[in-house]
């Protein structure tokens, strides 16, 4: 897609990614790589006596998925060499994400600045949705930057 047609889409959803599953090893390899290990992540037993009924998935863990979801979602802009996370505006934990359940990303682009030659910033408006959910996991106002090909 050319920039000025991404540009375009401003005010737009650009973007649903597919589901992602998360599971009980997923959140453990998590725990492992923040060294996180709080009980209502890592153990059924005890966490299934609390008021989430049984294991959640931290919420760094579901906002990690958006580099994969981004990636599934969004359409890639002709003559981008790569792009960066410049980090958050905003961003909210909403819903407890349950061990077992699916979340994807639905993407906005709120805005797309392209002032500045060989590089354009967005800001998009992301929520992850919990499949079945009435209320999501998280809603962020993210910031990326993508840099164009050098000749």
């Amino acid at each position: 897609m050319k920039l000025e047609d991404f540009k375009a889409m401003e005010g737009q959803e650009v973007g649903v990614s597919k589901w992602f599953e998360i599971t009980q090893e997923r959140i453990d390899q998590f725990a492992d790589a923040t060294e996180d290990w709080q009980f209502i992540h890592t153990d059924p037993e005890a966490a299934a006596k609390t008021p989430f009924g049984g294991t959640i998935a931290h919420g760094f863990l579901t906002l990690s998925l958006l580099s994969a979801m981004v990636y599934d979602a969004l359409p890639s802009v002709d003559g981008v060499a790569m792009g960066v996370n410049y980090g958050m505006n905003k961003m909210r934990f909403i819903s407890p994400v349950p061990v077992g359940a699916k979340v994807r990303g639905r993407f906005v682009l709120a805005s797309c600045d392209t002032s500045k030659p060989g590089e354009f910033t967005t800001i998009t408006n992301v929520t992850v949705e919990i499949e079945g959910a009435e209320k999501p996991a998280l809603i962020a106002e993210w910031i990326g930057r993508r840099y164009m090909e050098t000749t």
